[in-house]
């Protein structure tokens, strides 16, 4: 650990200076003016107006903790360094340095620095519009100023849900801050709690009872493309609600201390059917390392066999596992999921899915063989997640899945386990595998033992203690996680990583949350720190 001599102001004070001398003191109307923003009605629906974007954006940016997310979780792998790809691609597993000047300073800054401008902007905004009410005035009717605070309230949950996700410790800044206030660092367990308040608070606001025009739906350039009833933005907020409690965890303990009976209320409450939200033709909303990097050849994704080999039921997953990790290649996965392309042959396979635009339902190719990148090692692969290729061939503009409604009936599913209603998870999760040609989960008095014995037909398969060179027939809680890990791949924002850390099947020794960034450490004039918070040896072994 280093100590630093203080040398820079903090963010907030920098937003505070203002130029002096009467030269200067003149309004130039083509500028941004923050307080003339806030001070009308017009210009603070305006900025609740502008808050989604700027929450999706950062969660779809490339570099961010988010990719690094993906690809120590196994939800992607890379050999390209671009992004500290390559860098947490690598077994063993390093600490996250937070050095001065150290590799990926700048995605390690990103996702920190731009939910926490969107917390304080949105916190901002409500503060203002509370202002306007108190002084009579409105943005229009009661229906509209409750559609605005709700959505505020809603975006600033979103900010403090994704900082609580990702890094130890973060400022929480909420509608009763004063502006000029910076706050101290609360741990995560604590911002997550205020994410959660404020999504009730969006709850609350929205089902207030309201008089006059422009309340719900909001409109739908609000969330790009969707016109989102109140019952609709309802669902939306119990589903946040679900994921952030649950992620937040950072070890098995802590993940089974979570409160399920309230996960699984809000699950179920939840939507019912993939959130989507469009994304490119110049509307301003990305879906960048999903939609765009991914799609790269030469080096920059591959899907690992490390957790998809799960989906094998030919044998090769274990003969893969048996090999030495650095002496693995690339073999094909046999599978009845229909998520993945059919047949027993590399050949059929790629005619199965011979473009980046695959058929419905369908979510990996087995790539063209010129595109093969081999990589010695876990993560030589025959395959790519394609989900979103239609998108992607069309300038990258197109539907993106932000939360996946299988996403939140797994939740309700985990806590039905947790609190041991076996039959109504083994209902959730027999829904999603149906959907997919897998065969149905029996009746069955344990979470945790194998639901078949039938290696030919059984998904997923599972590496086996104490060697992890085996594999036997999944339980009920791993066809859970399978179901979850298909089905929330490339959506959302750190969906694989934090499940993977709370249910304790990351790569031993991977770092569980990052610190707060050196520049912002730096700001508040305090020590810095590197991460070092590390997974124990996982549930596969791995």
């Amino acid at each position: 650990m280093r100590k630093h001599v203080p040398t820079i102001v903090t963010a907030g004070a920098l937003i505070g200076l203002t130029a002096c001398g009467d030269k200067l003191n003149v309004t130039n109307l083509n500028n941004p003016d923050v307080a003339r923003a806030y001070a009308t009605p017009a210009g603070v629906e305006g900025v609740i107006a502008g808050l989604g974007v700027q929450v999706f954006n950062t969660q779809r940016a490339t570099e961010s903790v988010n990719t690094q997310s993906k690809i120590l979780a196994g939800e992607t792998f890379a050999s390209v360094a671009n992004f500290g790809m390559a860098a947490r691609a690598q077994i063993p597993r390093s600490i996250i340095s937070n050095e001065l000047g150290n590799d990926n300073q700048t995605g390690n800054l990103a996702n920190f620095n731009q939910f926490s401008r969107v917390s304080r902007t949105a916190s901002n905004a409500i503060a203002a519009l509370d202002r306007i009410v108190a002084g009579g005035g409105t943005l229009g009717s009661t229906a509209q100023n409750a559609r605005a605070k709700a959505f505020a309230f809603y975006v600033l949950g979103q900010a403090l849900g994704n900082l609580s996700l990702a890094y130890d410790s973060a400022a929480i800044v909420t509608p009763a801050t004063p502006s000029d206030v910076v706050p101290g660092l609360s741990s995560a367990a604590a911002v997550n709690a205020a994410a959660l308040q404020m999504l009730d608070s969006a709850i609350a606001q929205a089902n207030l009872t309201v008089t006059g025009s422009n309340g719900f739906p909001l409109p739908n350039t609000w969330i790009n493309g969707q016109s989102v009833s109140r019952d609709q933005f309802v669902q939306l907020a119990r589903s946040y609600k679900a994921r952030y409690r649950a992620g937040v965890a950072r070890t098995p303990a802590q993940r089974a201390a979570v409160n399920w009976t309230e996960v699984i209320a809000d699950a179920n409450a939840g939507i019912k059917s993939d959130f989507t939200v469009n994304v490119g033709g110049g509307s301003g909303w990305t879906a960048q390392f999903d939609l765009t990097q991914i799609y790269v050849v030469g080096g920059w994704h591959s899907m690992s066999p490390l957790y998809y080999g799960m989906a094998d039921v030919s044998g090769g997953y274990q003969s893969w596992l048996a090999t030495p990790r650095d002496s693995r290649n690339a073999f094909l996965i046999v599978t009845p999921d229909k998520r993945w392309p059919q047949g027993t042959t590399r050949a059929a396979q790629q005619a199965n899915t011979p473009s980046n635009t695959l058929p419905p339902g369908v979510y990996v190719r087995n790539r063209p063989t010129g595109d093969d990148v081999p990589i010695a090692g876990y993560g030589d692969s025959y395959y790519d997640h394609r989900r979103y290729g239609a998108a992607n061939l069309a300038a990258n503009t197109g539907p993106y899945t932000e939360m996946s409604a299988t996403e939140i009936a797994m939740l309700a599913a985990e806590g039905y386990i947790r609190t041991n209603n076996l039959p109504a998870a083994i209902a959730l999760v027999n829904a999603s595998r149906a959907r997919n040609g897998l065969d149905a989960l029996p009746a069955l008095t344990s979470a945790t033992t194998p639901y078949s014995t039938d290696k030919s037909t059984c998904v997923p398969q599972v590496p086996q203690a104490p060697n992890f060179t085996t594999t036997a027939c999944g339980s009920l809680l791993e066809a859970m996680k399978y179901e979850k890990r298909m089905e929330t791949a490339f959506t959302g924002y750190f969906i694989w990583f934090a499940d993977s850390r709370g249910w304790g099947d990351l790569v031993e020794g991977t770092v569980v949350e990052w610190p707060v960034p050196y520049q912002e450490m730096q700001a508040r004039q305090q020590t810095y720190y590197n991460g070092t918070n590390r997974a124990a040896r996982g549930t596969y072994g791995f």
